[in-house]
């Protein structure tokens, strides 16, 4: 008995180290297969010392290239700010930058592969993106507005039944057109451009009768032709839509520098002059002023800066 005894316990003993040593392997299988951005943001860009910035090339005046093909605009100047934090934060005066060019469709995922640490553009931070990344406090609130050419007698979507609409891949106006054309019975088409510029030339073509963006950059497109009189913007909004950086989720340590120096650059009033710097002056390459002072909506929200979003 004593035998058996002795037999059963050194069994269950085996048993049990090997169930321990399946459970590290498979413990460790798991961590080797995380991506890299599992790994706080801050530390990677420490130990890096690089930090990743996404930027749009077609979304003036918050992301675009100059005549010498670099990244400038309102987002990025705030992104350069907080670049300048990050140094401060973990002492590192040679944090070089790194920029990534990302799309409509690619800025979320560049966020989550690790490809990007943050997205300075000009993205709606919707309900719907806030599950899939964090956003910062809103730098800018546009209304979504239709474009469309003066003479064309459409004045609201209710003008859109039977005819085309073209929207650019990866905006929220995709989702919000295909209710719209489905509530009101329209039977309007819908075309995609890949970028801004595209879904625009395809309204300088008479391939749409309207283009569906919010209005900052349906202003952005217009100021790019050669005949910007055509095209006027519908004068009713159809969404409030508040546009902040994107950030990875829940990377509290570096969000924690990001919001805490766009709430530097609010409350210390230094935003208002790179606002009037982008919206109400000249800009690169071709001297345009949007003439588009702040709106009431925008400057009562840096009043009481937050995060939170209805």
């Amino acid at each position: 008995p004593t035998g058996n005894f002795m037999h059963i316990s050194d069994t269950s003993t085996r048993t049990r180290t090997a169930f321990a040593l399946h459970a590290v392997c498979g413990a460790l299988l798991i961590l080797s297969s995380l991506p890299a951005t599992a790994a706080s943001t801050l530390d990677k860009v420490a130990k890096s010392g690089v930090v990743s910035l996404g930027y749009r090339d077609n979304s003036l005046p918050f992301s675009y290239l100059n005549a010498d093909k670099r990244p400038i605009g309102y987002s990025i100047d705030i992104c350069l700010k907080i670049v300048d934090a990050l140094k401060r934060e973990i002492k590192r005066n040679d944090l070089n930058v790194k920029y990534v060019k990302v799309t409509t469709e690619t800025r979320l995922k560049s966020l989550e592969s690790g490809e990007i640490d943050l997205e300075c553009g000009s993205t709606n931070a919707s309900a719907e993106r806030r599950k899939l990344a964090d956003f910062t406090i809103p730098t800018y609130i546009a209304s979504t507005r239709l474009l469309v050419k003066s003479d064309s007698g459409i004045k609201s979507v209710y003008d859109l039944a039977g005819k085309t609409v073209v929207m650019t891949k990866g905006t929220t106006q995709e989702k919000l057109f295909a209710e719209i054309n489905k509530n009101h019975t329209l039977r309007a088409k819908t075309v995609l451009g890949n970028t801004h510029d595209e879904s625009f030339a395809l309204l300088e073509a008479g391939k749409a009768d309207a283009f569906m963006l919010n209005d900052i950059l349906l202003a952005s497109v217009r100021s790019t032709s050669k005949t910007p009189d055509r095209y006027v913007l519908t004068r009713d909004p159809l969404t409030i839509d508040p546009l902040s950086l994107t950030l990875r989720k829940n990377d509290d340590a570096f969000r924690k520098i990001v919001t805490g120096e766009i709430h530097r650059l609010i409350t210390q009033g230094e935003i208002n002059g790179m606002y009037r710097k982008w919206f109400e002056s000249p800009i690169p390459p071709n001297q345009v002023n949007l003439k588009l002072p702040m709106s009431y909506l925008l400057r009562d929200s840096f009043k009481s800066p937050t995060e939170w979003l209805p």
